[in-house]
């Protein structure tokens, strides 16, 4: 068993920068992949970026590519996503989320089992 907890939401102007933390408790370590997702408004998860237990892979949607960069500090159990340049389609709910073993290309959240509470991001123009 895996505890997520986010934190470092808020609220954003167009072109600012936001940095999200996710804490990790329990059984933890570089066990797990962790990625983060987002929701908007009555969709489903949306898969932003994804982390290696080593954190040597990343892999990322398109829609943040050059902005987001997901990073982890297994000595802290803490994984980050640096969100620069932010835009108004970026406002969501963010989740970050693990899962077993060290495949960084999955980007579905059923591939996910552990998921913390999520934390609101929300971007003016």
């Amino acid at each position: 068993q895996v505890q997520l907890v986010e934190s470092g939401g808020g609220l954003a102007q167009a072109g600012d920068s936001l940095r999200l933390s996710c804490a990790a408790s329990g059984r933890t370590g570089s066990t797990y992949t962790m990625g983060w997702f987002r929701r908007f408004s009555g969709k489903e998860h949306e898969f932003v970026a994804a982390i290696s237990r080593s954190g040597t892979s990343t892999y990322y949607t398109d829609s943040v590519k050059g902005r987001f960069t997901i990073s982890r500090d297994n000595d802290k159990n803490t994984v980050y996503l640096q969100m620069n340049s932010l835009k108004p389609e970026d406002t969501a709910v963010y989740y970050c989320a693990a899962r077993p073993g060290d495949y960084v290309r999955a980007w579905w959240a059923g591939g996910y089992d552990y998921w913390g509470q999520g934390t609101q991001v929300t971007v003016s123009s």
